[in-house]
């Protein structure tokens, strides 16, 4: 038996398929994965995500240890709310958990950090931690809800009072303020708007309740792949590992060199210097036929050039992709590709990201 969520009893009351992620019993589906991904795309769904773990950081100097702690540049939070997307890296530059973090005050920042390392995750952030006098706690005492869709947000809103109502909808992307005793962030990884709420765990089960009353579809975490690889968004354990660095992982974006100290610095800027050998890039594939699968043998010319990490038929484009490492001389767009699926090559083609787009109103 895995961990569980507050949420765990409801799951199996609403019938959900239940599987091991990263030693969490969690939902994978309800009554149909493909219908969870497409009322997400046109409507809202809700998802458990109460295995990820939010940690709050306080003291004097947390920035300063973000600084050092981070790829991405913590400087930019200045606005009390505001998130940031980054890295955390170890001393080869390899990416230990990608993660987002949120500016409460000058002394005080919540990370929410993946469900698979949440636990060497924490010894990390502690140990540095104690060099510069912060406190980690974390926050078992929240659950956390992502509700997300082209309805999401008034669905939501709908649950606050009317003064908390209209502080949801004000907030910008990637902007997160306590409401009414929950903490609302518009956020997600789906590639929609919406909301991830933090809120107390005894009340996660009511909420969940009343979204679902309101028309909000129940989702599991196979939805949730299939939306997230839509958009290209990395998997931590998949498509990011401690053996990869963000800029192999093409997340060069969230990560400034420009800052003078940080975990994993100078092993990236010899990756900058020389380049990477591999980078992980996304693919379509150019027939119909079984869709792409993690560790599926990635060819060109003939010869093997890397290995698929994220693969499936995506419910929006009825379509075989995925994102695969492939050596960086067959990772510009355009570049034909093999991927070998049961012994046989099926070709496909390297694509600009996102793989989904949506269709303009």
């Amino acid at each position: 038996m895995g961990r569980r969520t507050p949420l765990f009893e409801l799951h199996q009351e609403l019938g959900a398929r239940i599987v091991d992620f990263g030693g969490w019993d969690m939902p994978v589906q309800y009554a149909s994965q493909i219908g969870e991904h497409h009322a997400v795309r046109r409507a809202a769904g809700i998802f458990d995500v109460s295995h990820m773990c939010a940690v709050d950081l306080k003291g004097p100097r947390v920035r300063q240890f973000l600084q050092h702690l981070l790829a991405n540049d913590v400087a930019k939070l200045k606005v009390p709310g505001k998130a940031l997307y980054s890295c955390m890296l170890n001393e080869a530059g390899g990416v230990l958990d990608d993660l987002i973090v949120y500016f409460l005050n000058e002394s005080a920042f919540r990370l929410v950090v993946n469900a698979g390392t949440r636990d060497k995750d924490l010894a990390w952030i502690r140990s540095i931690g104690q060099q510069f006098d912060v406190q980690a706690t974390e926050r078992t005492d929240l659950a956390i809800l992502a509700v997300q869709g082209p309805e999401a947000r008034a669905k939501t809103a709908a649950l606050l009072s009317a003064s908390g109502a209209n502080a949801a909808m004000a907030l910008g992307p990637f902007f997160g303020r306590d409401i009414d005793g929950w903490f609302v962030a518009r956020t997600g990884y789906t590639g929609e708007d919406g909301f991830e709420v933090m809120l107390p765990a005894s009340d996660a089960v009511r909420v969940w309740r009343e979204l679902n009353a309101a028309g909000v579809v129940s989702c599991g975490l196979g939805a949730r792949d299939t939306l997230r690889l839509e958009m290209c968004y990395p998997l931590n354990g998949s498509d990011l590992s401690p053996e990869r660095n963000p800029i192999e992982a093409g997340l060069g974006f969230f990560v400034d060199l420009a800052k003078p100290d940080f975990v994993g610095r100078d092993a990236l800027l010899k990756t900058k210097e020389f380049g990477p050998r591999e980078k992980l890039v996304p693919f379509r594939m150019k027939e119909k036929g079984p869709p792409p699968r993690p560790h599926y043998a990635v060819f060109g010319n003939g010869e093997r050039i890397g290995e698929v990490t994220s693969g499936t038929l995506s419910p929006s484009l009825n379509w075989g992709i995925g994102m695969a490492y492939v050596s960086s001389a067959h990772a510009k767009i355009g570049v034909e590709i093999d991927i070998e699926i049961r012994a046989q090559k099926f070709p496909a083609t390297v694509e600009k990201k996102p793989l989904y787009r949506k269709p303009a109103s």
